[in-house]
């Protein structure tokens, strides 16, 4: 699967795809050569996002609603409506419920401090769905990523001390999917699913923190028509 990367499905009908740096560059969203990999991917019309890190979740009524939008996190009940949200070492996340409501979260370590899961779990509940579910796409692992003791304050202070780790130097280090897993827990849903890809690690994935990269690979969450 190296055009995909990584794939889960989840309850509901709901699909999870998380793609490796041969899909493309996400990086631009309105490029040519990312709209023809949006097509190779999934036929569906995208809702893709202008991440600022933040905890605003935008609801998607049809297909393609919210483009091009501030926030960092979007949910739907449209079986025809695919939500993007593209990294290279954040955390990205796909939700779903039996119901078949679905949620796709862009979570770097600012957005889960503000909230980002908490909000996007709330707005998946306000739509009917009932149990939340989490899949955890490729991101970066603690020992690729030093963190400011101080920074790392912060976001024990939200979500606990497990998100406390060390680098390969023995340095204090933020470990991203304990803070994914911490923040799902706050709201009630639960991880079923992850990538054990780290960016930083992996030749076939954008990483910021690796190489300085500008380009940004995709994960897109949608749910199959019955």
């Amino acid at each position: 699967m190296a055009a995909t990367g990584w794939a889960v499905g989840l309850p509901g009908g709901v699909v999870m795809v998380s793609v490796a740096r041969q899909a493309g560059d996400f990086s631009d969203p309105r490029a040519p050569e990312a709209e023809d990999a949006r097509r190779r991917l999934v036929d569906l019309p995208w809702t893709w996002l202008r991440q600022v890190h933040g905890a605003r979740v935008v609801v998607v009524g049809q297909p393609g609603e919210h483009s091009g939008e501030q926030a960092d996190a979007a949910v739907t009940t449209c079986a025809g409506a695919a939500l993007a949200v593209f990294t290279a070492d954040c955390a990205p996340i796909g939700l779903a419920s039996p119901e078949g409501v679905a949620g796709a979260v862009h979570a770097g370590w600012r957005g889960l401090v503000a909230g980002v899961v908490e909000a996007a779990v709330s707005a998946m509940r306000s739509l009917g769905a009932s149990e939340v579910v989490a899949g955890l796409g490729p991101c970066i692992a603690p020992h690729a990523y030093r963190f400011s003791p101080a920074e790392l304050d912060k976001v024990a202070a939200r979500l606990g001390p497990s998100v406390r780790s060390v680098d390969a130097a023995g340095e204090p280090a933020l470990d991203l999917r304990a803070a994914v897993r911490a923040a799902l827990e706050r709201a009630g849903a639960r991880l079923v699913a992850s990538s054990p890809t780290c960016t930083h690690c992996s030749a076939d994935h954008w990483s910021w923190r690796a190489r300085r990269d500008t380009g940004r690979q995709a994960t897109v969450v949608w749910r199959r028509a019955s």
